[in-house]
């Protein structure tokens, strides 16, 4: 995760630098070069977690560090935009091995330790990404390639490390046949038709999912473009969110949503992200970024609590295909979501552009994550007020 923040700073200026084009333009690729990540890395998951099935896990994570260093050399080296998109692709299809992470975390955790673990993993994501995003700015200074080249080497180290001290922890007798129809991308999405009284509560996270790419797929050109930050700026800036954000997921959760109830948690939260969103948009000076990032971030406890209230209403036999459809349409929205907001970034800051507005995907965002809370008001309303109200939290 370090090394995935690296790069994010200096993004846009690489692009910029193999293409020629404008700020833009870079915006555009930018954009389908997070769809390359993310379409690969949705088709191959579940390949890559059946493979570790019948493999193991030790030889899919260090086949996908080993592929993660060879992508980021090819980046830090491309000669063109091309050689990007393959990097990307490649990195999608690694990156496809964070489930087999977590599997490797189930193989080693006790029934009682692994919620915990799966918590230590969680906090490593979020760590990584602090510090990614700030080791990227400071290193950018000196390069647009040299963070690249660092992520590489750390990537490349931690492979190093795998080969030699990480054990394997799936045992031969537990093992199983790579099976292709148990490989199905398509599959945890088909299983959200068994739980239709969730819907519109599912409807609504997804737009919250969508809503969020205003802000992480276009940070680096928004800021460039607006405010003239340079790569070391924009790493601060995202090492800062990151902070801000980790501080609400990891401890203000705890105390909001008990004494708000789930219900009220998902209003205020969407309430928060919604202001947050119009907020970053009509931003003129370089430090409101950083104080708007406080009511932006506050918004994230809208997701868990709409989580916990889906969760709610479905049987605890099958909570574990609920979560596997609901994490499947979390990475459809990776698919699309990055593409629509940096294309409306690019349109409405092209030299043509009928309007001048590069604020547009935040209010897209904010737009969306309006319609989203009235999404839920509806579906709680209709369907899953008698359960809520008889349920205690």
């Amino acid at each position: 995760m370090i090394g995935f923040g690296i790069i994010i700073p200096v993004m846009p200026k690489l692009i910029q630098q193999l293409t020629g084009g404008t700020l833009a333009q870079a915006s555009s690729y930018g954009g389908w070069l997070l769809f390359a990540y993310a379409f690969m890395q949705f088709i191959c998951a579940p390949i890559v977690g059946n493979l570790s099935d019948q493999f193991g896990r030790r030889p899919i994570l260090l086949a996908s560090l080993f592929g993660f260093g060879v992508d980021y050399l090819f980046m830090a080296l491309a000669p063109t935009l091309i050689w990007l998109f393959v990097g990307r692709i490649i990195a999608g299809v690694m990156g496809a091995s964070f489930t087999t992470a977590s599997a490797y975390i189930a193989d080693v955790s006790t029934p009682e330790k692994r919620a915990q673990n799966f918590g230590i993993l969680g906090a490593a994501f979020g760590l990584g990404f602090i510090i990614g995003p700030l080791i990227g700015g400071l290193v950018g200074v000196y390069g647009t390639r040299i963070p690249f080249l660092v992520a590489a080497g750390l990537t490349l180290i931690n492979w190093l490390y795998g080969f030699f001290i990480l054990p394997e922890s799936l045992s031969v007798e537990n093992r199983r046949k790579f099976e292709w129809k148990r490989a199905n991308p398509g599959g945890s999405l088909r299983a959200l038709k068994k739980f239709p009284i969730v819907l519109g509560m599912v409807t609504s996270l997804v737009l919250v999912y969508i809503s969020s790419h205003a802000v992480q797929s276009n940070w680096s050109y928004y800021t460039i473009e607006k405010f003239h930050w340079d790569a070391l700026m924009i790493g601060i800036s995202l090492a800062v969110v990151g902070v801000v954000f980790a501080v609400v997921q990891g401890g203000l959760i705890r105390v909001i949503i008990p004494k708000l109830g789930q219900e009220r948690s998902v209003y205020v939260g969407l309430g928060f992200y919604a202001l947050g969103y119009f907020l970053y948009a009509f931003a003129t000076q370089s430090w409101m970024m950083f104080a708007i990032t406080i009511p932006y971030c506050l918004g994230g406890i809208a997701g868990p609590a709409l989580q916990g209230i889906i969760s709610n209403q479905v049987p605890a036999n099958e909570q574990g295909e609920l979560q596997g459809a609901l994490t499947s349409l979390m990475s459809v929205t990776t698919i699309i979501g990055p593409l629509l907001m940096t294309q409306i970034f690019y349109f409405f800051t092209r030299v043509d552009a009928p309007m001048y507005l590069p604020g547009a995907p935040m209010i897209l965002g904010g737009v969306l994550t309006v319609i989203s809370a009235l999404l839920a008001r509806k579906s709680l309303k209709r369907n899953l007020m008698p359960k809520i109200e008889n349920r205690a939290f």
